[in-house]
């Protein structure tokens, strides 16, 4: 159990028991963490502690377990509150994860604000969840999508961005950090101009969430969402922040038990954020494992993790770079910790599978951004993605593996 300390990565990795197993013979070196990362007894613990001894389920529960609960989830909105540095804690809405959350937002902001002939922006390096959302409900509405268009770096275009917004723009929904690149966007800069513009914005943090400390105050975000299983969490849940008057303004996303005010055959009226938008019994335990995550988070530090990843980021670059044959995809001057590569005249699932047999786990494939890669003219990359539990052996054996790749497809 991690407890306020140094930073020393061979003491963390102790926390984690996935990162003790063995894969194919070998010492698993876990690198897909970009997917999702691997999860601390911490949160293990917790979970199964709960689910033995504390389980019941939440709100209008006389018994004490229920109100326990209850008291549990609401503490660990608390702890989402503070996490993202929100002001209320009505501002922060419990989803299954960063696709649910973006999906709330087009549905009940989007799909009752936006007019046809509305612009929507979003960039040439989103994921899909930010991009199919707003491409339905455009379909829908008769909306404009934009694309901000990225450099050879992976970089956002800045000045194309500011030449694409216009009286129209209602929406800018942007990735904080670039899942296929690794690309930390300027989102400060975006959220100030955007607004300027008088449009309101959205910040998919899945992946900025788990390596960037986040102030959505101090970014002044309109919407801001991540997933649980991405920082350490379990999956099943992760956060919506939207701004109180957007959330008192919206509609539901979905309808149920929970989220209603009153019902009766002629009329429901709906709770106040943030019921209203957690329609069904929820995921408790998950919740409760969120809550030990931060608390795992808090412990160590963003500072911490930031250094611990930058490290093994410049490590790892250098290295890879090393092999004349390997280009990689994204090359931005600010970047969180992950690598795209390609390797000349083999395809990336062939480089995934040599580096499985050497218990190497990277992800290879277009990691679901197919426009990303037809923007760097790839059809797929090798991506291998780190976290502050990695180390400098495991960006050795990396290197190895792809020694043996090259050595195999010779």
């Amino acid at each position: 159990m991690l407890t306020a300390r140094a930073f020393d990565v061979k003491q963390i990795r102790k926390d984690f028991p996935m990162l003790e197993s063995v894969m194919n013979g070998r010492p698993l070196v876990y690198l897909d963490n970009a997917a999702t990362t691997q999860k601390p007894s911490a949160v293990i613990d917790r979970m199964s502690r709960f689910l033995k001894h504390e389980y019941a389920t939440i709100h209008r529960g006389i018994y004490t377990f229920s109100q326990e609960s209850t008291r549990e989830c609401d503490g660990v909105r608390e702890k989402c509150r503070e996490f993202l540095n929100a002001e209320k804690t009505s501002e922060i809405i419990f989803v299954r994860g960063a696709t649910e959350a973006i999906n709330l937002v087009a549905a009940g902001f989007g799909r009752k604000f936006l007019k046809p002939g509305d612009e929507i922006l979003i960039s040439e390096i989103e994921h899909h969840s930010n991009i199919v959302p707003w491409q339905q409900l455009a379909l829908e509405k008769r909306l404009v999508l934009k694309v901000i268009p990225v450099n050879d770096d992976g970089e956002l275009d800045l000045e194309a961005f500011e030449k694409s917004l216009s009286a129209r723009t209602y929406l800018v929904a942007i990735t904080h950090v670039s899942n296929a690149l690794g690309t930390v966007n300027p989102v400060r800069e975006i959220i100030k101009r955007a607004h300027y513009a008088g449009a309101y914005v959205l910040i998919d943090g899945a992946q900025g969430a788990p390596h960037l400390a986040v102030d959505v105050r101090d970014l002044d975000c309109d919407f801001y969402c991540f997933s649980g299983h991405k920082i350490y969490g379990p999956t099943g849940i992760g956060v919506l922040y939207g701004k109180q008057k957007h959330l008192e303004a919206m509609d539901p996303y979905q309808f149920g038990g929970d989220m209603i005010e009153t019902v009766s055959f002629e009329k429901t009226t709906f709770a106040k954020p943030p019921a209203k938008f957690e329609a069904g019994t929820p995921a408790i335990a998950e919740i409760v494992g969120l809550g030990a995550a931060l608390d795992y988070l808090k412990k160590i530090g963003f500072e911490e993790i930031r250094r611990a990843e930058q490290e093994l980021l410049d490590i790892a670059t250098k290295k890879l770079l090393a092999f004349p044959s390997l280009k990689i995809i994204g090359t931005a001057r600010d970047k969180a910790s992950l690598i795209s590569f390609e390797l000349e005249g083999i395809h990336p699932h062939d480089v995934g599978t040599v580096l499985n047999e050497e218990g190497i786990a990277v992800r290879a494939g277009h990691h679901c951004a197919q426009p990303t890669m037809r923007r760097f003219g790839v059809p797929a990359t090798t991506r291998a993605s780190f976290a502050f539990y990695n180390t400098k052996e495991e960006i050795n054996a990396l290197a190895s593996g792809i020694q043996k790749v090259l050595e195999i497809f010779k």
